[in-house]
């Protein structure tokens, strides 16, 4: 089965390219953070650079981790689901849903061994602390085996993972994953409200105030990404979209609401934790102006940290987006075919793609919004005695122009070039 997972390969280099990217550049960030724990293991290391270095490998870690997983999980299913013909040729040709699911891993683990030298962004973080005088200038990088096994261990295991469950999905065990998923995502929720709601236990001057409000508004994002599709259906049915491009639009997205789980995750990951890290960190610096306090070595250690997660999600919902909305588009060549030989113009078409786009937009902004505002509130309720902070506006503008930016622009860009395709050759290439 390995040597037919790498023919596949070869017949989809373009989307096997997309896959290799995500697994490269998560196993690139989780090695590059984890050197940290190399770093600061080393003998001679202070105690002040010891902690900055083991704090910076510990919180952005789990955060890679959980990106990792997420990204590499949304490009294999939507991979897998496109295929659902060769499956279903290679079942009847007598294979068994065990060797499916061990040639889409091989394919998958064909990726995950992408895991390039992260040594030169491992130098560059640190050079970053030591700038900023939260670490000593005589701690030496290394990149050892905390490092190395880490950033192998969780790409092999988010890879092999995340095609079990896709080609899961694919092989008829769906009701069983539905099950599992609604227990993991009502999980995620709890823990993210029992975690936002201890946000009251702690002190406006506690150095750790803006960790459980952080993760709490993660977990709850999470939780709502894990029940995407119910909550785009649940959109769609109260949606007052009109005109013939706003009911098909609504249609497309109610027939495809599964396979677009994907990106309705990545815009509400996206939207909560970049406007709630962001937002947190803005209202904590004015506190700190406000009170004419210097910056401790801990302060600039979080918001050096909470910049450094902000720049990893940007990247990595990027790529999470582009990768599914180029996947899930390039794949309706045939649809669009259909539409255009049904008499519809090539314009008609791309407003189709456009309003499905701006839905999805819609539903993870506001989706994200709800998570992230779980956290700001309480976060600023203890540290200033407000409710709703004055940056969390602007803050919010600015995430929702860069989704809305990413979504629309990677949807309508693909679709056009598609309609590139003769109408009839794309139906007849496709059939």
């Amino acid at each position: 089965m390995f040597v037919l997972a790498m023919r596949s390969i070869r017949q989809r280099p373009g989307r096997f390219l997309a896959t290799l990217l995500s697994a490269f550049l998560g196993a690139a960030v989780i090695m590059t953070f984890n050197s940290m724990h190399d770093t600061a293991g080393q003998p001679g290391v202070d105690p002040v650079s010891s902690e900055t270095l083991s704090t910076a490998a510990g919180v952005v870690g789990g955060y890679g981790t959980l990106l990792v997983f997420f990204a590499i999980a949304s490009t294999l299913t939507v991979n897998v689901r496109q295929r659902a013909a060769e499956m279903e040729l290679l079942r009847c040709s007598g294979a068994t849903p065990a060797q499916l699911k061990r040639m889409v891993v091989g394919e998958a683990v064909a990726v995950a061994l992408a895991i390039g030298p992260a040594m030169l962004g491992g130098r560059a973080l640190l050079g970053v602390f030591q700038d900023s005088g939260q670490v000593a200038r005589s701690v030496d990088h290394s990149f050892g085996p905390v490092a190395l096994q880490t950033g192998a261990g969780i790409t092999l295991l988010a890879a092999a993972g995340a095609a079990f469950l896709a080609v899961r999905r694919a092989t008829g065990g769906s009701r069983r994953r539905g099950r599992a998923r609604r227990v993991l995502a009502y999980a995620a929720l709890v823990a993210g409200a029992v975690s936002v709601t201890s946000t009251f236990v702690f002190s406006a001057t506690d150095a750790a105030l803006m960790a459980p409000p952080a993760y709490g508004a993660i977990l709850l994002s999470v939780g709502c990404a894990l029940k995407a599709p119910r909550l785009l259906a649940a959109v769609l049915d109260r949606l007052p979209l009109g005109g013939a491009s706003g009911w098909l639009a609504v249609r497309n997205l109610r027939e495809r609401a599964g396979q677009l789980a994907g990106i309705l995750m990545s815009l509400i990951l996206f939207t909560a934790v970049a406007t709630a890290t962001l937002t947190m960190q803005a209202v904590e610096s004015d506190a700190l102006a406000a009170s004419g306090s210097v910056k401790s070595v801990d302060a600039k250690n979080l918001e050096t940290l909470n910049f450094t997660v902000v720049g990893i999600i940007v990247v990595f919902v990027c790529l999470m987006l582009v990768n599914s909305l180029y996947a899930a588009t390039t794949y309706r060549d045939r649809e669009f075919g259909q539409q255009r030989l049904a008499g519809a113009t090539p314009g008609q078409v791309l407003g189709v793609v456009g309003a499905e786009g701006l839905v999805l937009t819609v539903t993870g902004v506001c989706f994200g919004t709800l998570a992230a505002l779980a956290g700001i509130v309480p976060f600023t309720v203890v540290r200033t005695d407000a409710v709703l902070p004055d940056q969390a506006f602007g803050v919010w503008l600015g995430v929702v122009a860069v989704a809305a930016a990413v979504t629309l622009g990677t949807g309508l860009g693909t679709a056009r070039r598609v309609l590139r395709t003769p109408a009839v050759r794309a139906v007849t290439s496709a059939a």
